[in-house]
């Protein structure tokens, strides 16, 4: 029995006799408002209601007198072995082994699939993330929202959602500009511009830029001789950023250039839309968009008083883009450093005609320091000012570095220790989970080199209080990925692994799925093997989740 069977047993339950107190009370009841809960102290029992304080006043009841009255009908369903009421009105709700065991057996089965729903089923997601500017490697910043940006879209997709993944190109503006004077100094073995970008990273690729050109980049004048910096220095950077993504495991459905909006007159269009909404006016040779109608602190400036377009024009025309493209959700995760930007961004949806919060939704990233040998790392060999990805990943790896950066809420700062995921013991959480994951792979191989198989299936066996343990987090997988996809939260699932990972490790100490010695193999040990496969299959599943790789032997 999982929560969702059990969900809709108390809903069968509580609905006559809601009904017979109160004629049309249970009217628009379903199971997903019956919430259930996993008490803290397990000697209350597998789950926990509180359906009888909520409605009791919908009833006209006492809570813990309705309380009373679902429990005793609750003990007459199949599968359940003990109902009790405590406090005002809570239901403590105890499966029988069976009914809990049999789990077990539903993972296996599902495989993959287990967790996966269908609550996002209707939506189609455009999820923007990274977007860094062509003009360095990625830096930690971005880093963070490579790792977390992925596992949100896989937990998305893991809802039924259609995910897009897109990076907006940033090719177009002043730090474009400096991006190529920089290359240019770099090529003329002149000092870096003042504004410019430092790091050996810009010499490498100034060179590529004049082995590239077909003839003598130094018989150009100054004004096209940085042009082609400009031209084939953006693209030979953010050749360099895709294939770090890549080797980082997160590529990109689409790549959507800046350049693109203000060459094809999606500006404009915008603006047109705008207009005929009533939100755009003309006031000192500039043209305005009313943003303070929609919570803004200030209008905003559109297209500025000599007739370039400003900052937001750009803003308005790519998200109107994205939801000509049909997109009904437009999440965009941006860095601490656009924490002020919100309210504006909210306030052009809303001008659109759209939800803010629900069809734009904006996620913050704080920032991320590294510690090694407990201190800050504060330089990269090749960025010269950052530390970057690749300078992550060369320390610890693309697994470590992924598990690190998405075990922690997105919008807190994250201090990351190197020292600790160089570490192979349970202090390193990813190896921490890995292992557990290593370790079901190493007993069921040595389970068929000793004849045990599944080919026997009795839950009802399972009554070792770490098996009881262990089932009630594994039936809480599927719960846990919805709510971490609801909330936009990928932390929640691998803090969910490390807690699997430490009931695993408690059940392998006191739970044989061998035989010891010349004891014969009975129904026990085989149906412990469905257990130990079953738990492998959710740390699998939810390391997938996160883009972590789940090996089958440390």
């Amino acid at each position: 029995m999982n929560p969702d069977t059990l969900s809709a047993a108390l809903l069968d339950v509580i609905t006559p006799l809601a009904e017979a107190r109160r004629p049309g009370a249970s009217e628009g009841l379903t199971a997903a408002d019956l919430v259930l809960e996993r008490p803290k102290n397990r000697d209350h029992g597998d789950w926990a209601s509180n359906a009888a304080l909520k409605l009791a006043k919908a009833v006209g009841a006492n809570p813990r007198e309705f309380a009373g009255e679902i429990a005793e009908r609750l003990r007459t369903v199949d599968g359940i072995a003990e109902v009790e009421v405590a406090g005002p009105g809570f239901i403590n709700i105890r499966l029988d082994a069976a009914a809990a065991g049999a789990l077990a057996k539903q993972i296996v089965e599902a495989g993959e699939a287990y967790g996966t729903g269908d609550v996002l089923a209707a939506e189609v997601i455009n999820l923007e993330f990274v977007s860094a500017n062509p003009t360095g490697p990625i830096h930690l910043g971005g880093t963070r929202w490579a790792a977390v940006g992925d596992a949100l879209a896989r937990l998305l997709s893991s809802q039924g959602a259609r995910v897009t993944r897109e990076y907006y190109f940033n090719d177009h503006g002043a730090q474009i500009d400096r991006f190529s004077r920089s290359l240019l100094a770099a090529h003329e073995g002149r000092p870096t511009p003042e504004d410019g970008y430092g790091g050996a990273y810009i010499g490498d690729i100034a060179r590529r830029v004049a082995l590239a050109y077909d003839g003598d980049i130094d018989a150009l004048e100054p004004a096209a001789r940085q042009e082609v910096f400009r031209e084939l220095g953006v693209g030979f950077m953010f050749d360099e950023i895709k294939a770090s993504l890549h080797e980082f495991g997160v590529d990109f459905d689409v790549y959507f250039h800046e350049n693109d909006l203000h060459d094809s007159g999606a500006v404009e269009r915008a603006v047109t839309r705008l207009r005929e909404l009533g939100h755009i006016y003309e006031s000192e040779g500039a043209t305005w968009l009313a943003t303070t109608q929609f919570g803004d602190d200030k209008d905003r400036v559109v297209i500025k008083s000599d007739g370039q377009p400003a900052y937001i024009s750009g803003d308005l025309a790519y998200y109107l883009d994205k939801r000509e493209r049909g997109f009904t959700q437009c999440i965009i995760m941006l860095g601490a450093d656009h924490h002020g930007y919100v309210k504006r961004m909210m306030a052009m949806c809303a001008a659109f005609g759209d939800e803010p919060g629900r069809t734009l939704q904006i996620l913050i990233g704080q920032m991320v320091n590294l510690v090694k040998d407990g201190q800050p790392m504060r330089m990269s060999k090749r960025a010269g000012t950052v530390v970057t990805m690749e300078d992550l990943v060369e320390i610890v790896g693309v697994d470590a570095a992924r598990y690190a950066l998405t075990r922690s809420s997105a919008d807190s700062n994250l201090d990351v220790d190197l020292d600790v995921l160089q570490k192979r013991t349970n202090d390193n959480p990813v190896f921490y989970v890995q292992y557990a994951h290593a370790r079901t792979h190493n007993v069921s191989r040595n389970a068929a080199d000793s004849g045990v198989d599944r080919s026997e299936f009795a839950p009802e066996l399972l009554t070792h209080e770490t098996e009881s343990a262990l089932l009630g987090a594994l039936q809480e997988f599927p719960r846990v990925v919805a709510f971490a996809a609801e909330v936009r939260e990928p932390h929640r699932v691998a803090r969910y692994l490390e807690e699997l990972a430490g009931l695993y490790h408690r059940w392998y100490d006191n739970c044989r799925v061998i035989p010891l010695g010349d004891q014969p193999i009975e129904p026990v040990h085989r149906t412990r093997l469905w257990l130990n496969d079953a738990t492998g299959q959710v740390l699998r599943n939810g390391l997938t989740l996160l883009g972590v790789s789940a090996p089958e032997r440390m």
